[in-house]
């Protein structure tokens, strides 16, 4: 490989080091604690300081997953022409002025603009971040790589909104911009020592030396080529993220009609999140269900049945149990959808891009449809958790849509023979 390119792949694209490929985990956990802990509890600070219900939390976070669905789009783009790590400064440095910036204002339209604002900051880290553990990449690598990465944002996604709601309770709201503000600062440095780093590192001599996250030798047989699956999950994903959007901005909500403070509302409706961390764990270290259809069928299956109990049914042990089976649903989907952005193509970012920017789709119509049927049905509590599970069946449907019009045709390109990745 000439000079030039791989130099350009260092610094543009992999990291080579074992050492540094660690650096990048870290970088993606510290990401997740601090957007986890100002955006999912950003709804109950609305509510307590602005006097928010449900329709306009609905609102809000309808206005959020627009404006991360289309800056994420274009933010994979910028990271795969300037680099990962530039991405990733850029969108640290933006999202902790943006909550510096909401701890001193107490004016509404502000603290709104300022989380739009973080939200931009938002879409250049998390495509940066996935692409960055995986370009350049061989499949075998890949699934370990891409499994520890879901991992350890889960887990983290998990501790915060577990710990978010005592925080507050106990030191008050100016926490959830503190605090944030405070790991992004180290996650700033973290990354600004990572690309000096990777700038001094051999280019690709030290990638053939790095022990395997968890090995794989995949071999399939379906009638059904890669890019198909691509598009399945392109498909589920944001259909998972508009149930997710809308229980997060619905748990206030929730809390309230329990009677639970925010403390134990983040004890009780993290359950969902250490669920999903697990069920990473265990489709990292089981392959088995690559390029699997009916394993995808079903996670969307479970997901529409467990966001309805979720919501619909205002019992503890129903919240718990849809919780269980809510978390590995979307843990199986989200996987999908960035293991298929990864193991298909080689433009890593603008594919994470994309990935990310779907996700976005689902933040916006899922909360924008729920709070147009609480407009329209406001006698009705549950119309908003009715109109998304109403939502989420041609979902299902183009699943199926998608799954059954193309086999013959992938047939005749040679893509029912068996396959070895």
């Amino acid at each position: 490989m000439e000079k030039d390119l791989s130099s350009l792949l260092t610094v543009h694209r992999g990291v080579t080091s074992r050492n540094l490929k660690g650096a990048c985990f870290a970088l993606e956990g510290l990401n997740s604690l601090a957007t986890v802990y100002f955006f999912y509890y950003l709804y109950f600070y609305t509510k307590a300081q602005f006097q928010f219900g449900a329709m306009q939390n609905l609102l809000l976070a309808a206005l959020l997953g627009g404006v991360y669905a289309l800056g994420s789009f274009f933010s994979g783009r910028f990271a795969q022409k300037f680099g990962y790590l530039t991405a990733i400064r850029f969108g640290v440095a933006l999202m902790m002025v943006a909550f510096l910036a909401c701890s001193q204002t107490g004016s509404m339209r502000l603290t709104m603009a300022l989380a739009v604002a973080g939200s931009i900051g938002m879409c250049l880290t998390w495509p940066a971040m996935e692409a960055l553990v995986s370009e350049g990449e061989p499949p075998a690598r890949l699934q370990g790589l891409v499994g520890f990465y879901n991992v350890v944002w889960a887990a983290a996604a998990g501790f915060a909104y577990f710990t978010g709601g005592a925080m507050q309770q106990k030191w008050g709201w100016q926490t959830m911009f503190y605090v944030p503000a405070g790991i992004l600062a180290l996650e700033l440095g973290l990354a600004t020592w990572l690309e000096k780093k990777v700038r001094q590192q051999p280019a690709e001599a030290e990638r053939a030396a790095l022990p395997l996250l968890h090995p794989v030798t995949e071999s399939y047989r379906s009638p059904v080529a890669p890019a198909t699956f691509l598009k399945l999950a392109w498909v589920a994903n944001p259909m998972a993220y508009l149930a997710i959007n809308t229980i997060i901005s619905s748990v206030p909500t929730l809390a309230q009609r329990l009677s639970y403070s925010p403390m134990l509302a983040g004890f009780v409706c993290s359950i969902w999140l250490f669920a999903r961390a697990g069920a990473f764990v265990a489709l990292w270290l089981w392959p088995g269900w690559h390029y699997r259809f009916r394993f995808l069928a079903s996670a969307y299956v479970v997901l529409m049945i467990s966001f309805g109990a979720m919501l619909l049914v205002p019992h503890l042990w129903v919240l718990v149990l849809s919780q269980i089976f809510l978390g590995p649903a979307l843990a199986l989907i989200y996987y999908s959808s960035l293991f298929y952005s990864m193991d298909v193509g080689e433009t890593k970012g603008e594919h994470g891009g994309i990935h990310e920017a779907v996700i976005g789709v689902g933040n916006c119509v899922g909360p924008a449809v729920a709070a147009a049927a609480l407009r329209f049905f406001p006698g009705h509590p549950g119309s908003g958790a009715w109109a998304v599970c109403l939502l989420l069946a041609p979902g299902l449907v183009a699943l199926y849509w998608l799954r059954y019009k193309e086999p013959r045709a992938q047939e005749r390109l040679g893509y029912g023979e068996t396959t070895t990745r």
